[in-house]
């Protein structure tokens, strides 16, 4: 069992108990998630199947996107609503359309961002979480991530109420806490925030459309239809610059050989790419070698010589 699951994560649940059931249900030990997401946060989780686990970090690296809510009026310990209140604040003016919208565009773009203390982020080899459940508080790394673009996904022209909410929708790179993303949508108006809701509708090039649930997946195995909701690994790696080879070449790739940087072969130095036989099936991720000039190396090898 090969493949892509592209699965409809419920809410409540962390993305490795999604993994640790999926194992149960389809009776396989090689499964893994591509990046967690929140137990509170539902939507689009892949998950890498069999020789899949191989590219789910190339997974993780691509795009994703979310649909989200943030509450004005006041901020919480977690970012989002599962957590206690720290600071209130009643609005108390009108807010017009356009001072959000400027908000949205000013975060927009390349921003920094320091992750919630609750987050799986790692410091000195423990999770931020873990300090966080223990009452401890340590420096957080700043990074850097993209916005590549900001929807408000509401169509009032002002905003009033002791406690304001609106929706928004959001194309980013990976690495990108929403949650954060919303308590900086509160400091740039000036009032306390947090995430209230937030669905994932896209990740690595798979959307809600895509999904199945796990009672349907259950079912698939029942009826021994596993063809359809397994999807081919080359779906995971449409974001990586491919090069189509012969059959003599594939059969070095399917070796692992270092091989001569044709002409045809265009990529940079540090950008993986693909190597795609005949028939257009995935074989192998290769990069331009880091030290030897002229020549491409293998990363991974994804299929098996027959």
């Amino acid at each position: 069992m090969n493949g892509i699951l592209p699965l409809w994560k419920p809410k409540g649940m962390t993305s490795h108990d999604c993994v640790f059931k999926l194992r149960k249900i389809l009776k396989t030990k090689k499964v893994g998630h591509t990046g967690t997401l929140d137990p509170n946060v539902t939507g689009v989780l892949p998950i890498c199947i069999g020789r899949a686990t191989k590219i789910a970090e190339y997974l993780t690296e691509a795009g994703k996107a979310y649909e989200g809510e943030v509450t004005l009026g006041f901020s919480t310990t977690t970012e989002d609503a599962s957590g206690e209140t720290v600071e209130e604040q009643t609005i108390g003016e009108v807010i017009p359309r356009e001072r959000i919208l400027e908000v949205l565009e000013s975060l927009t773009g390349k921003i920094e961002q320091t992750p919630p203390m609750f987050s799986a982020v790692k410091v000195n080899g423990k999770k931020l979480y873990e300090y966080a459940r223990a009452g401890i508080e340590v420096e957080r790394p700043t990074r850097e991530v993209t916005i590549y673009e900001i929807t408000l996904l509401d169509d009032r022209t002002e905003f009033m109420g002791e406690t304001i909410s609106f929706r928004f929708r959001v194309k980013c790179s990976k690495g990108t806490y929403i949650r954060t993303l919303a308590v900086m949508m509160g400091e740039k108006l000036g009032i306390p925030a947090h995430m209230s809701d937030l669905t994932r509708i896209e990740s690595a090039g798979f959307k809600l459309d895509d999904c199945f649930t796990f009672a349907e997946v259950e079912g698939f195995m029942e009826t021994g239809q596993t063809d359809d909701f397994l999807l081919p690994l080359e779906r995971g790696l449409f974001h990586l610059p491919k090069f189509k080879i012969n059959d003599k070449v594939a059969r070095k790739v399917l070796n692992g050989a270092v091989l001569e940087q044709t002409g045809d072969v265009t990529a940079e130095k540090g950008v993986p790419f693909v190597m795609v036989d005949p028939s257009d099936k995935a074989i192998a991720i290769y990069q331009v070698h880091p030290t030897k000039e002229g020549l491409i190396k293998p990363v991974k090898v994804l299929a098996q010589e027959s």
